[in-house]
């Protein structure tokens, strides 16, 4: 997991990527991917979840309660723009990876590609996005790492991102 100085490092950026966005009149949306039926694949419910909860004032789509998933994305991506003007899109997602990366929370510029890891050929999302590399994929089916992943794991890591987006806010 992150140290307190990464923390604030990770913030620090997001926060100036906010700002920007901001001052160009685009609304901040985050768009977190998942099912609460892997609990591996509950990490973007589970953030968009403690958002909503910590009340940032940006807006969220993907929750416990309304997940944002492979069946409904493309429906999701479409309100999104109807919605908002402009949305800067920072998405959110749970990912499979080399053993070696496990455990690593990445921000990088660009769309993230959900359900490559299951072989889901689904839209890429976002300007931004967060991944968290939650297990490693082996010859066995990558759904069974979706399902061997600890909800403690999950839960450290939306903790993590959520602490990382709520110190964007001033």
């Amino acid at each position: 997991m992150m140290e307190e100085k990464e923390i604030e490092v990770s913030s620090g950026i997001i926060e100036e990527i906010i700002t920007r966005s901001i001052l160009d009149n685009r609304e901040i949306v985050f768009l977190c991917i998942g099912s609460d039926r892997y609990v591996g694949d509950s990490l973007g419910p589970l953030v968009g979840t403690m958002l909503r909860e910590s009340d940032v004032p940006y807006h969220i789509y993907g929750t416990l309660k309304e997940p944002v998933h492979a069946f409904n994305l493309k429906d999701i991506l479409k309100d999104i723009h109807k919605q908002h003007k402009k949305p800067l899109i920072i998405s959110i997602d749970a990912c499979l990876g080399e053993k070696n990366q496990v455990g690593f929370i990445y921000f990088n510029k660009g769309p993230l590609a959900p359900g490559s890891a299951l072989e889901k050929i689904l839209p890429k999302v976002g300007d931004y996005h967060f991944k968290s590399m939650i297990n490693y994929i082996d010859p066995l089916p990558a759904s069974q790492f979706l399902n061997d992943t600890r909800l403690f794991t999950i839960f450290n890591f939306a903790r993590t991102i959520v602490k990382i987006i709520c110190h964007t806010i001033k």
